[in-house]
């Protein structure tokens, strides 16, 4: 038995040593701050963004690559910026062990926005290169900086949609002033019309002035189209069937779901204001807003120009209405200001039963 013991505690001291002995031996990696990566001449000083060809290549970045005294994958990141102090710098791309990157007209163009360069203004943009290693980032190392002059196009990626047909204000003309649907800020493709609708039916049209693409309905209870060269669906909301009660409803559509509804609204006990306006720093005086005579709840202003800042709608000279989210919303009254982020002409529709506004670009 004491010979065993002896014997089990010699094997482990044994085992303690050669652990100990490796680990002595073992091989230790140094890793340094790194030598940046070296961003080369851009060949081109001006770039003009083409918003019609988003797919065609922009310009190429080349860099010759950071050192960290070792083998290992580095990570580069492109870097934006409006200022050359990169004070709020946004990246353009991302790659491991690359050493060159082209951006496409569409990839340049929401970078530099991104960055905070306005459209259709010529504009400075910063861009360096930032190296570092493994997936935590770590030992990033800034390279030298090169700018080039950008004109940033805008992409207005909503379609709008109108009103149409002998139960709404412009009857069966599709160029009168058609009201505009107001669209859900959260969801493209979900919009509402809520407001007084005649002895009548209507449909739904994309473009003020054609006929096509045109919405309607053929069994009362999904949407159907005629994009085009095609044949016309039914009268909403029930397919050719008995006109509307005159009275104030809901109407939603959802392009997504190609579902509708149409239901009352109870409007009493709402009162509209007696004038309505827009203000703010995106105009560059009050703007007069003008209730439909069809139905007094439904305001509009058209062809208004806009620039890039902010506004809100004034009821009866004291009340600003807002909400924080650009081309389409529900303000309240108080709401914070609407921010406008592109210059154009603009189409200004505000139901004071809801609340809800929609600004239409017209040149976009």
């Amino acid at each position: 038995m004491k010979n065993k013991f002896i014997y089990k505690i010699s094997s482990l001291i044994l085992l303690l040593a050669v652990a100990i002995g490796c680990d002595d031996n073992a091989e230790t990696f140094t890793v340094t701050n790194g030598t940046p990566a070296t961003l080369g001449a851009i060949g081109i000083n001006e770039i003009e963004l083409d918003g019609n060809n988003t797919n065609n290549a922009a310009v190429t970045f080349d860099w010759e690559s950071a050192d960290y005294g070792q083998q290992g994958a580095v990570v580069y990141d492109i870097e934006f910026s409006s200022d050359q102090a990169f004070t709020n710098p946004v990246i353009a791309s991302s790659l491991t062990g690359e050493n060159s990157v082209t951006l496409s007209m569409g990839e340049l163009n929401a970078a530099a926005g991104n960055a905070g360069l306005n459209p259709f203004v010529w504009a400075d943009l910063y861009v360096r290169v930032v190296s570092s290693l493994g997936t935590q980032k770590s030992n990033k190392a800034n390279s030298n900086v090169v700018s080039l002059r950008v004109f940033p196009f805008f992409n207005y990626v909503f379609n709008d949609y109108y009103i149409v047909g002998d139960a709404t204000s412009p009857g069966w003309d599709n160029n009168n002033n058609n009201p505009a649907l107001f669209r859900d800020p959260n969801d493209e493709n979900s919009f509402k019309y809520t407001g007084f609708f005649g002895n009548g039916l209507f449909k739904v049209l994309e473009t003020k002035g054609l006929w096509q693409p045109q919405w309607g309905t053929n069994d009362g209870s999904s949407i159907e189209v005629n994009p085009g060269g095609g044949d016309d669906p039914e009268r909403f909301p029930n397919a050719g069937g008995a006109n509307i009660t005159p009275g104030f409803y809901t109407f939603t559509i959802n392009f997504a779901t190609q579902s509708f509804s149409f239901e009352p609204f109870d409007a009493s006990g709402i009162t509209s204001p007696t004038s309505l306006a827009v203000q703010g720093s995106s105009v560059a005086a009050s703007v007069t807003l003008n209730a439909l005579a069809f139905d007094g709840h439904i305001w509009y202003a058209s062809a208004v120009r806009l620039t890039p800042g902010d506004l809100q709608f004034l009821a009866n000279g004291t009340d600003t209405w807002g909400s924080d989210t650009s081309f389409s919303g529900t303000a309240t009254n108080g709401g914070a200001n609407i921010p406008v982020i592109v210059e154009d002409d603009y189409d200004i529709w505000f139901n004071d039963l809801t609340g809800e506004y929609i600004l239409i670009p017209l040149n976009l």
